[in-house]
């Protein structure tokens, strides 16, 4: 089966599409840039909340949002070929404009709460290191996983994994993690899957 992240490796970065929008350059960090992911998110609901910024706001960016180009063609292929569950940080109410453009694949992440403004107030997460964990249980079910992302916060999930994949990284990811096989266009990226897949 394919565990894979959303932002990045299918769709774009949902906080850097909402800094060019919003022209807020502090929302451009990811964990790309803070490997700690609740750090990250307590910087971005505090920027939210000074420049006024409600969730319809960052709906109405989404909304605009496309899945990187080949996206969908590569995500509907590996659909035939094996098990496909989308392992995300991104919370259910940014991710669902996207995920009906990408056929609902089956998705894990965290939720949001607002007020009654629909002011992000907190983000829960469902559990702490949850994409290492959900890789862990698969492989409890007796399933072989592989596991591709583009961030720090993937990498733990791609070292649980039995092939682990980079995916789209930037430098430094690559840098700091070159135990693992690197693609930027889809198609060298299918033909890897490919390629594991006919030997198990």
């Amino acid at each position: 089966m394919m565990a894979m992240d959303l932002e990045g490796v299918l769709i774009p970065e949902i906080w850097i599409a909402l800094a060019q929008k919003t022209g807020i350059e502090k929302l451009k960090l990811t964990t790309r840039d803070i490997s700690d992911y609740d750090v990250l998110m307590k910087g971005r609901l505090e920027i939210l909340d000074q420049h006024g910024l409600t969730l319809n706001d960052i709906q109405d960016v989404i909304g605009t949002l496309d899945p990187l180009p080949g996206a969908g063609d590569f995500l509907n292929w590996l659909r035939t070929q094996t098990q496909v569950v989308i392992l995300s940080d991104t919370f259910y109410e940014f991710a669902m404009p996207l995920m009906k453009k990408l056929g609902y694949p089956t998705l894990f992440c965290h939720s949001l709460e607002t007020d009654e403004k629909k002011r992000i107030v907190n983000y829960h997460l469902r559990i702490t290191d949850g994409k290492k964990k959900a890789v862990k249980s698969f492989k409890e079910l007796n399933y072989r996983v592989i596991a591709a992302g583009d961030s720090y916060n993937d990498t733990t999930m791609l070292g649980e994994a039995d092939h682990g994949i980079l995916f789209k990284p930037p430098q430094r990811v690559i840098d700091d993690f070159p135990q693992y096989p690197v693609f930027h266009e889809y198609a060298d990226f299918k033909n890897h899957i490919s390629g594991i897949l006919a030997s198990q």
